[in-house]
């Protein structure tokens, strides 16, 4: 048999005071009312040695919220990579004294729909909407009846819930300047999308936020692309196809491959035509997978920084929360979190052409 909840009606005959004493001193209001410091001490001793606890339900009735938050994803939770947003979420929560449910929709639009309605129907003071890759969305009509936040997607159709995303236009510019900083200026080509802003896989929008910043920083410097491959998936067998593909007509000096696992079917791609990274051939990537740091030579990307974009939505719902209590309009705002380099080793110096 568990042992029996302690109630402020225990603390309050403990100390030898009313219960609504009791309440005002535990609720922080005690000194407000001129309650005495002597008082005060023996509840609060007395809260301390039954190991009082509030009951959550009880505080949430009484201050119409429940310290609770919902996150709903699509595959996040169960994803290795983009499990970080879970970490930098619950985290940012916990430092508020919030707890985080999460629910997962494996992308069944049904489920999403009852995961929602679960989330209000536990009251939840907010809800974050995630997805596994950056993309856009069908934004659920009913989750606007509570201050909500989109986590790397944006809506198909205009909405008043701001977005947390990856800056991947500014990671596009990053990978390119790595190469430009090292001195290449021709023979560099992509690998996964491009070169037109609509060579790219569908419903990708990282594929083409890659790519504009990509070709903006090479622009600058009057650098062009030097011809690229796209891959149906971004996986290693079509890396390895994309780049088998382009060194039977060209020899590239230094590729931009779209994700890491391109980027490792493009490492052997290379090293099937006798061509070594970076001796021969300079390669930069994106997402800082974890075989980014296994590949031989260890690959230069440009990492996804789960763990902050996670954090930054429960930052960016809590304003929405404050917004909505205070009865203010909600703005559909984007807001983009830094993806920072990975410099490792596979990028070398330009060699100058004979």
């Amino acid at each position: 048999m568990s042992p029996r909840r302690v109630t402020l009606a225990d603390v309050a005959k403990a100390a030898g005071v009313s219960r609504t004493t009791a309440s005002l001193v535990l609720s922080g209001r005690g000194r407000e009312l001129r309650i005495s410091q002597d008082v005060e001490q023996r509840v609060l001793k007395a809260a301390d040695e039954l190991q009082y606890r509030p009951n959550i339900v009880s505080v949430g009735l009484r201050t119409g919220t429940t310290r609770t938050i919902g996150f709903i994803s699509d595959t996040v939770a169960t994803s290795r990579l983009a499990g970080d947003m879970i970490k930098g979420a619950l985290e940012a929560a916990r430092d508020r004294g919030f707890m985080l449910f999460i629910g997962e929709t494996e992308g069944d639009a049904e489920l999403e729909s009852l995961l929602l309605q679960a989330m209000h129907d536990r009251q939840v003071d907010g809800l974050v909407l995630a997805s596994m890759f950056t993309r856009t969305i069908k934004v659920p009509k009913t989750i606007t009846a509570t201050p909500s936040v989109l986590l790397n997607a944006l809506p198909e159709q205009p909405t008043p819930l701001p977005a947390v995303l990856p800056d991947e236009v500014e990671a596009g510019r990053r990978a390119a300047r790595i190469l430009l900083e090292a001195g290449h200026r021709d023979g560099i080509y992509l690998i996964g999308a491009g070169p037109g802003l609509r060579d790219v896989p569908a419903e990708s929008l990282a594929a083409v936020e890659r790519l504009v910043g990509i070709r903006e920083a090479l622009g600058e410097t009057g650098v062009k692309v030097a011809g690229a491959r796209t891959c149906p998936d971004w996986q290693p067998e079509y890396g390895l196809d994309a780049t088998r593909d382009l060194l039977r007509t060209a020899r590239p000096r230094a590729l931009i491959c779209f994700n890491d696992r391109i980027a490792m079917g493009a490492y052997q791609a290379l090293d099937d035509f006798g061509l070594k990274v970076p001796a021969d051939v300079s390669v930069v990537s994106f997402d800082d997978h974890p075989i980014a740091s296994w590949m031989r030579p260890k690959l230069t990307t440009v990492a996804l920084p789960h763990y902050e974009l996670g954090r930054k939505a429960v930052d960016v719902l809590f304003t929405e929360i404050d917004r909505d209590r205070a009865d203010g309009d909600r703005v559909g705002e984007v807001h983009r979190v830094a993806m920072p380099v990975r410099d490792r080793e596979s990028v070398a110096p330009a060699i100058p052409q004979p």
